[in-house]
């Protein structure tokens, strides 16, 4: 396919109902079950030969009564065809009628049925099709039973579509789960695959296009659906920067960080790493006095403003010089203790585009987030972690709601960051608003500090681009990005354990090295 499509494929997102629109209208427009059903088949058994090759292998295709199942039978019959020793094991009296055809099939050419997982024969590989995308039940026994066998056989798993046993939309676990080691998800990505919750189950997971018409797509989901992945084509359409030849620091934005105490000075220091990894043109940093020569050491090109600061070392006020409208954007929180309320309640009047993380977020919680939020004059972009996030929100569910009635632009950090904007904030006309997720992370990211570095590159990007009229959550979006991929290359280099918040910071630029 080309470039164009694959990206436009790659960052769909559905859920279940909206697959089956989707695939409602392929079928209404003529394409029979059966072809469409021997298509996918075809391309998840190409998959499949390439990672494990069949020749001489033994292999066992865990067969479900729907047409997960059915895709699971035609690849048992391809693989048999190139030579592979295959046997089934399907414990389902019931069958759709397409599934039933294609298990009379395959049993007549002699590859053997099991209904008891206990009977199995020995094999190198397990194909899971028992349950595809829509499952919404418990997975009840005996098949819970022999999903847990199968989890414990120390057998590789190659699902279909998604996991059985997982909820399509959410990523739960109805009662039981397949641990698989690949996931090879057909047409669009599947929306629980994208969900923290899912991730200890799908292994590398890929995408099987089986080409989808466009129209199709666009016509359930619209031409800009509310649910997006952040792909490397979207992220890089953004990044790097460009600069005009003539131009100077103060045109490339200027972004003021509030940050750090005598107790964590290093958030700081963090802080402002980030954000010059960002290339913003003019970094201002205001901290407590007593932190100048640290901050001076570490970033000698920034601009390092001395607070007064209380007993405790915490900033006690802003200086009455600053200017806080002089900034294309300002990121507070990192480091500041939840003592200086004043100076989070200062920033939070500023007409200025703002990014709240850390201690700021616990600050804005304790003023009530909502009525607080909601009075702010000009874009705002919270980073809570999910702590964080269950403070600020106690009684909303989700990110998608948080950002509806606060009005900001809601950055949710996991194993899978999300992006939520409201429909009033969004560069989409969606009721919803739009929610971007992040693919691809690393558990590297899961030191103290790394949330810092984030909040300075994002501050960089937002004082770069903000002017410039690039829709906000696609900032938020593209940092989030770029952060998460400077953790992975950080960790192909150094491995996960070895990459620290400091060393992080200095794999940013190079991201853009190795994508453009």
């Amino acid at each position: 396919m080309s470039g164009d499509r694959k990206n436009r494929i790659s960052q769909f997102v559905v859920t279940a109902q909206q697959m089956r629109d989707i695939e409602g209208r392929i079928f209404a427009a003529g394409m029979p079950v059966a072809a469409l059903m021997e298509k996918v088949a075809g391309l998840i058994t190409h998959r499949i030969k390439e990672i494990f090759p069949p020749i001489n292998s033994s292999i066992g295709i865990l067969v479900g009564p729907g047409h997960n199942g059915g895709d699971a039978l035609v690849v048992a019959r391809e693989l048999y065809f190139c030579g592979a020793n295959v046997w089934l094991y399907c414990p389902f009296n019931k069958l759709k009628e397409l599934t039933s055809q294609h298990l009379q099939y395959v049993q007549s050419l002699g590859i053997p049925c099991y209904q008891d997982f206990q009977e199995l024969p020995d094999c190198n590989y397990l194909i899971d099709g028992l349950f595809g995308f829509g499952l919404e039940r418990e997975i009840q026994q005996p098949i819970a039973q022999a999903i847990d066998y199968f989890n414990h056989w120390q057998k590789p798993i190659i699902s279909i579509d998604i996991p059985s046993g997982l909820h399509t939309d959410t990523g739960s676990v109805l009662g039981i789960a397949i641990r698989a080691d690949y996931t090879l998800c057909l047409g669009l990505w599947k929306l629980g695959l994208l969900q923290d919750q899912a991730l200890d189950y799908l292994g590398k997971v890929e995408l099987i296009d089986f080409g989808i018409p466009l129209a199709d797509i666009e016509f359930v989901l619209g031409k800009a659906p509310q649910i997006q992945r952040i792909t490397r084509k979207f992220a890089l359409s953004i990044l790097p920067l460009p600069r005009p030849l003539v131009t100077h620091k103060y045109q490339q934005g200027h972004l003021l960080l509030i940050c750090g105490s005598r107790r964590y000075a290093g958030g700081a220091i963090l802080t402002g790493l980030g954000a010059r990894g960002s290339g913003v043109g003019m970094l201002s940093i205001a901290i407590p006095e007593s932190l100048k020569p640290l901050l001076v050491a570490q970033l000698p090109e920034a601009l390092i403003i001395g607070c007064p600061e209380t007993a405790t070392g915490a900033i006690a006020e802003l200086p009455s010089d600053l200017n806080l409208h002089q900034y294309q954007a300002i990121a507070c929180g990192p480091g500041l203790t939840t003592e200086p309320v004043n100076i989070v309640q200062q920033v939070l009047a500023v007409n200025t585009p703002l990014v709240l993380d850390a201690d700021a977020l616990n600050i804005v919680a304790q003023l009530g987030t909502i009525p607080t939020l909601e009075k702010r004059p000009s874009p705002t972009v919270i980073t809570p972690h999910t702590g964080e996030f269950a403070r600020l929100f106690p009684h909303i569910p989700g990110i998608q709601e948080a950002a509806k009635v606060s009005g900001a632009v809601v950055l949710l950090k996991g194993a899978r960051t999300a992006i939520a904007a409201s429909a009033e904030h969004s560069s989409i006309a969606h009721p919803g608003g739009k929610i971007w997720i992040n693919p691809e992370s690393t558990p590297a990211l899961a030191r103290g500090g790394s949330g810092d570095v984030l909040t300075g590159l994002l501050g960089g990007l937002l004082a770069q681009l903000v002017s410039q009229g690039k829709p906000l959550e696609d900032i938020v979006a593209t940092a989030a990005w770029w952060h998460a991929q400077a953790g992975i290359l950080a960790a192909q280099k150094r491995t996960e354990l070895g990459v620290d918040a400091y060393n992080l910071t200095q794999f940013i630029l190079p991201v853009l090295n190795a994508n453009c």
